[in-house]
């Protein structure tokens, strides 16, 4: 299993947010890159990833178009910890957050939810989230006994189970996509293989049957580059080149034996959203 890149000698802290927006907002995912910025200027570390997890679509359930809430991968400084973290994000949370919304704020500290005991407890948290309507109550109770500081920020803090749904899917390791990671935004057009792991901290790109590209093989990245967190990776998925043999055939040129790169494409949006 691979691990999403954190620098050396950093702690790592796991932010989830749910502020449950409303229908003029610019949502979540938004919201959360805001706060990534505001705790970098604060001194407490660098973000490594954020991640968009979808919960429950339900009637019963105050959201305005997809009630997702998003989770901060955190690389932070020494002597950071969940209080200082909450220190600066909860008051943004509060002034940042749309007006009328019930703005969450879920933080865990490794190890208390890598753990054997804990990681078991908050992927249950998480898939109840996926499928059930829950209280506040029930969120609270999941926090307290996994160690997670949680807090609401406006209203009725009803995002504090979107927040802690965040987190514990992302400990999951095996939900949701990349919103944002340095240098994600960035990435369009064709690059190699090799060229893409170095501008971005993507762990690796495959095809849905596990086929990983060659270091110089090309990948089509379009405009809209969304890995998805996979086995606690950061994954590229891709949709597969023609064969190779076909590809040889069509440049009779090409020394003879020698493979051509191959040249791959990101998995379409429709698709990677429906994941």
């Amino acid at each position: 299993m691979m691990a999403l890149r954190h620098p050396e000698g950093s702690s790592r802290i796991l932010i989830g947010i749910d502020d449950t927006d409303d229908p003029e907002s610019t949502g979540t995912g938004r919201l959360a890159q805001r706060l990534v910025g505001v705790l970098g200027e604060a001194g407490l570390g660098s973000a490594v990833g954020i991640t968009r997890h979808q919960l429950l679509i339900d009637p019963r359930i105050p959201y305005t178009s997809h009630n997702s809430s998003a989770c901060i991968a955190w690389a932070a400084e020494p002597e950071v910890d969940a209080r200082t973290i909450a220190a600066v994000a909860g008051p943004f949370l509060e002034v940042g957050s749309a007006a009328g919304s019930d703005p969450g704020l879920a933080i865990g500290v490794d190890p208390t939810w890598s753990d054997a005991w804990g990681r078991r407890e908050l992927v249950g948290f998480g898939s109840m989230a996926k499928n059930d309507v829950l209280d506040r109550s029930v969120a609270l109770t999941f926090a307290d006994s996994c160690n997670i500081t949680l807090s609401a920020h406006g209203d009725d803090g009803g995002g504090i189970i979107g927040a802690l749904a965040a987190l514990a899917l992302h400990v999951s390791g095996d939900d949701g996509r990349f919103v944002w990671m340095p240098g994600l935004r960035e990435l369009k057009g064709l690059v190699t293989y090799e060229e893409l792991r170095a501008r971005a901290p993507i762990n690796e790109a495959r095809d849905m049957s596990g086929r990983e590209p060659k270091a110089g093989d090309v990948i089509n990245l379009g405009n809209w580059v969304r890995p998805v967190l996979r086995r606690s990776a950061s994954v590229l998925l891709l949709q597969a080149p023609a064969s190779r043999a076909a590809t040889r055939a069509s440049e009779p040129t090409r020394r003879p034996g020698a493979d051509p790169p191959a040249t791959w494409a990101v998995l379409s949006r429709d698709v990677v959203q429906g994941l």
